[in-house]
């Protein structure tokens, strides 16, 4: 039989923009890291490659790519979110350039598959479910083609991602993924349109084994579960759980977990006993809005009518610490959303919420409801070139309140709760109410040390700034005073308000100039129709 020949693939992940929301290079400089999250996608695809592929991966947010790099590759593959649209497309060519082919997937690719028409291959969908069909037509020697996955495949079995290929050392985390699918119809959400509403889960013995891999290797501290939401199948994801805590008890507790899960993780005590068991400390929640009937008109139906406060309080007394989305832009506004939502942040303590504005993404529900009322601009796929995020882009569309009007509800809400005395005292109060006890995270002697160096710079920085000083000083009493297991948690908020404090002033400024252009007469944006 012959011998199957060698390939090089070179994997590249690309950048996003600097001024993103979620960047986080002001908090990474002080705890010794590049960037804030290994890429999850690019490792679990190498995982599909037989033994005769040699596999390299750059990631644009913590280095370089040298025209060398390519040269060493016969296939270049690429592909991310939105956000990283341009850089992708700009990989492409310069690969394309050097006479390579490429191959690009990902979850932006297969929502708007005509802004990577140059790309050699295309991969739209679950990769699993094709893979092999571009790698027996690789081996066939066709070097193009196109490959639509028709189904949602099951993802049991699937072996770990290449975590080996990651240069773990720079990242503040590094992600797995339990689950796929949310049974959900939130209308601007393209997860249900990408995976399914049908949430398909990995067995324990899977994220053990990816556990055991990162183990392996040496990592240690913090592991995010990316899943759109972990609790889609909450009757199944509990004896996961389960197993999943017993094996960080036996391998005394290498990491901490976080994840991101719907509201309703409140109603359900044994679920969050269950995660507390696992060593989970922290969960993102969309909350989008304080507003029922904007939650109606979005189809976020499973937030209506919720005690928020009450709910985010009973996830601090579960040990878990909250990030939380909110949308400005939503069509349900009949009016100022602003001091509703400062309030509903204020009274429920969090501190970190990402507000965003409403951002048709393409091959959702909303997308397709806009294009048919003749309200999408003309390419609202294609970001602008300094657009990042739901942050710094938005409101692709033509919105039912006045634009200036909504632009200025945001640009106050970010103001406002990013404020050093509301965002401290936010962090007070919730740091009282977090119950961590229970807690562990055991760490090598290298790592304590890293982590000291870390809170000194963390103090040093705070210090030098006269608006956070003593905000910070006054925090740190009162952890020390009302909850000292808590400390840490104290001190990593204050080291992402290093650039949350940063990002505000920036995203005030930005704003600023689109209420201008808002508020001038001859400006139009085109529609499509």
């Amino acid at each position: 039989m012959r011998k199957p020949a060698i390939y090089r693939g070179l994997l590249v992940y690309p950048r996003f923009a600097s001024h993103s929301f979620w960047n986080y290079q002001a908090t990474c400089e002080v705890v010794g890291r590049r960037y804030s999250a290994a890429p999850l996608g690019l490792t679990t695809v190498a995982a599909l490659f037989p033994d005769n592929w040699q596999l390299r991966l750059i990631d644009r947010n913590i280095e370089e790519l040298s025209d060398s790099d390519i040269d060493w590759a016969d296939l270049v593959l690429t592909g991310g979110m939105l956000p990283q649209q341009r850089d992708t497309g700009a990989i492409i060519a310069r690969a394309q350039a050097l006479k390579k082919p490429v191959l690009v997937g990902g979850p932006d690719v297969t929502c708007s598959p005509e802004h990577y028409d140059i790309a050699d291959f295309r991969l739209m969908g679950e990769a699993e479910d094709m893979f092999s069909e571009f790698l027996k037509a690789w081996d066939e020697g066709k070097r193009t083609g196109s490959f639509i996955s028709t189904q949602f495949p099951d993802i049991k079995n699937r072996p770990p991602p290449r975590f080996d290929l990651l240069k773990l050392g720079h990242y503040m985390h590094v992600g797995i993924q339990a689950s796929r699918g949310c049974p959900f119809s939130c209308e601007f959400c393209n997860v249900i349109e990408l995976n399914g509403r049908i949430p398909r889960i990995k067995t324990a013995e899977q994220i053990i084994a990816e556990l055991e891999a990162l183990y392996a290797l040496g990592y240690r501290g913090h592991v995010d579960i990316v899943d759109d939401n972990l609790i889609g199948n909450r009757t199944a994801i509990k004896p996961l759980l389960a197993q999943l805590g017993i094996w960080m008890r036996n391998r005394r507790y290498p990491f901490e977990l976080s994840t991101e899960v719907s509201i309703n993780a409140a109603d359900d005590a044994e679920l969050l006993r269950l995660m507390k068991e696992a060593n989970f400390f922290a969960v993102f929640v969309g909350i989008e809005t304080p507003d029922d009937e904007a939650l109606r008109a979005a189809n976020k139906k499973q937030n209506v009518g919720r005690n928020v406060t009450q709910n985010i309080d009973t996830l601090f007394r579960a040990g878990l610490f909250v990030n939380a989305g909110f949308i400005i832009g939503l069509d349900g506004e009949r009016q100022s959303v602003s001091e509703a939502m400062v309030r509903c942040i204020h009274d429920a303590a969090i501190p970190i919420c990402m507000v965003g504005l409403l951002y048709a993404l393409p091959n959702t529900e909303l997308h397709r409801r806009l294009q048919r009322e003749k309200r999408l601009h003309a390419d609202p796929d294609c970001p602008e070139e300094t657009d990042a995020d739901q942050c710094t882009s938005g409101l692709n569309f033509e919105t039912l309140r006045p634009r200036v009007d909504v632009l200025t509800d945001y640009r106050a809400v970010i103001e406002r709760i990013y404020a050093p005395v509301a965002f401290f005292d936010r962090v007070r109060r919730m740091v009282r109410a977090l119950d961590v006890r229970g807690h562990k995270l055991r760490q090598p002697l290298g790592h304590i040390l890293r982590d000291l160096r870390s809170f000194l710079k963390i103090t040093w920085r705070s210090l030098q700034n006269p608006e956070i000083r003593w905000h910070y000083l006054k925090t740190l009493q009162d952890a020390l005073a009302h909850n000292p297991r808590a400390m840490k948690v104290a001190v990593s908020m204050a080291a992402l308000f290093l650039h949350y404090h940063w990002f505000a002033r920036f995203l005030s400024h930005q704003i600023e100039g689109r209420i201008a252009e808002s508020k001038c007469p001859s400006s139009s944006i085109g529609r499509i129709g």
